[in-house]
């Protein structure tokens, strides 16, 4: 399926000079959704992941619908303050700004292999984080996956080699 049509791009969002890829009318279209869960599905499956893992906010809504799909728990990376047991965190740069990440510290089981899950992979800062954080918490990543990705930022040099499947390949 060709994901192009159920996506907007806003300029100057959320500051000048950034083109932000906005997902809602992929989320507002229950065929391209589910057609977007089922083909990420397909592609992380040989991956053997035990755990999918979605970060704040976005990449929630593909995390879930992933880790339903796939028959593996969800394990949330969130945002600062809103986990209500011990957590781990992580502080990392973005394309327009600083972030932090938090994951409850017993969130895996040890050795888990984590399939981390965002809608959009662009300098790939959240992602890296997200591997920061899998590894802190006992997990092993396997794979990254993605909606989007901007190639031509070359984000997947943040990941360290960690294989990334996309829907959507494109430039920022």
């Amino acid at each position: 399926m060709d994901f192009r049509p159920f996506l907007r791009e806003v300029p100057d969002f959320p500051r000048p000079g950034i083109s932000f890829k906005d997902i809602t009318p992929l989320l507002g279209d229950a065929a391209a959704f589910r057609a977007a869960v089922d083909g990420l599905a397909a592609r992380c499956l040989p991956y053997g992941p035990e755990a999918v893992c979605g970060a704040e906010a976005r990449g929630f809504l593909f995390a879930g619908a992933l880790a339903c799909r796939m028959g593996l728990p969800l394990v949330p990376m969130r945002k600062p303050g809103k986990l209500p047991r011990r957590a781990l965190s992580f502080r990392y740069s973005l394309e327009y700004g600083e972030a932090e990440l938090q994951v409850h510290a017993d969130a895996f089981r040890p050795g888990a292999k984590a399939l981390l899950v965002d809608d959009l992979l662009a300098t790939g800062g959240t992602l890296a984080a997200m591997i920061r954080l899998a590894r802190l918490a006992g997990a092993e990543p396997v794979a990254a996956a993605c909606v989007i990705e901007l190639a031509n930022l070359e984000p997947r040099k943040a990941l360290g080699g960690l294989p990334v499947e996309a829907l959507l390949r494109m430039e920022g």
